[in-house]
């Protein structure tokens, strides 16, 4: 692999545009290897690389692939509206790494998220045509019980919808809560469906996409980790 400029590679990383990049490291603020790096030019191979901007240690990764625990009350929008975006929870390159949600969770539905800056990765996770399972836990107004389950299993009609939809599996955790597994991805999908079959949604959470399982990373509410080549294979079975 050929060497790149270390200006290039902090601005691939999203540190700022390549001024301000180069002003980092003459200003001695990158280092590599435990070394002071203060020429710009100097050339490393970004495969393995791991560097520090302020003292803090990065590693260079040619995408970003990220699973956050998402809390209440943020949006999933590079353009919020009513409540802050769910970019705020992560540092603040990456957004200029263009990272973005994969799917969308409503502002108050926690959870699983996916966010990344490769393309050809969110395209393939957001495709209907993939039909990779997703497990939301829901807590409901009224009991859960078997006719509430067989309803869901059966399929709802909801409306702007040609057919009725039905979950994969449905369970029923204890009296107020339910696990149900989906592969679609429609708008307010969940709180819709209960809707229809006769309940109400008080609160909705996404543990699971695929096999990838939010309760086996360790994340608190508003944490993040990368996601390494064996948890994204996760994401593709069921």
């Amino acid at each position: 692999m050929s060497k790149q400029p270390l200006d290039r590679i902090l601005q691939s990383q999203g540190f700022g545009t390549r001024k301000w990049c180069r002003e980092l490291i003459e200003e001695g603020e990158v280092t590599v290897a435990d070394e002071a790096i203060n020429d710009y030019q100097a050339g490393f191979e970004t495969d393995g690389l791991e560097f520090t901007v302020y003292g803090e240690p990065h590693r260079y990764r040619e995408h970003l692939y990220i699973a956050l625990n998402k809390p209440a009350n943020y949006e999933c929008s590079r353009k919020p509206s009513h409540h802050p975006g769910v970019l705020r929870l992560l540092p603040e390159q990456f957004s200029r790494r263009d990272v973005q949600p994969v799917g969308r969770l409503d502002h108050d539905t926690t959870g699983l998220l996916l966010m990344s800056d490769d393309g050809s990765f969110i395209h393939a996770q957001s495709s209907p045509k993939r039909h990779i399972p997703k497990v939301y836990v829901a807590a409901t107004h009224e009991p859960v019980t078997p006719q509430l389950i067989a309803r869901l299993l059966g399929g709802v009609k909801l409306n702007d919808e040609p057919a009725p939809l039905a979950a994969l599996t449905c369970s029923m955790l204890d009296e107020h809560h339910l696990e149900i597994v989906l592969e679609q991805g429609k708008y307010h999908q969940v709180k819709r469906m209960l809707a229809a079959a006769g309940n109400h949604c008080m609160a909705l959470r996404r543990s699971q996409i695929g096999a990838l399982k939010l309760d086996e990373m360790d994340l608190a509410e508003g944490e993040w980790c990368y996601l390494d080549e064996d948890q994204r294979a996760l994401l593709v079975s069921g």
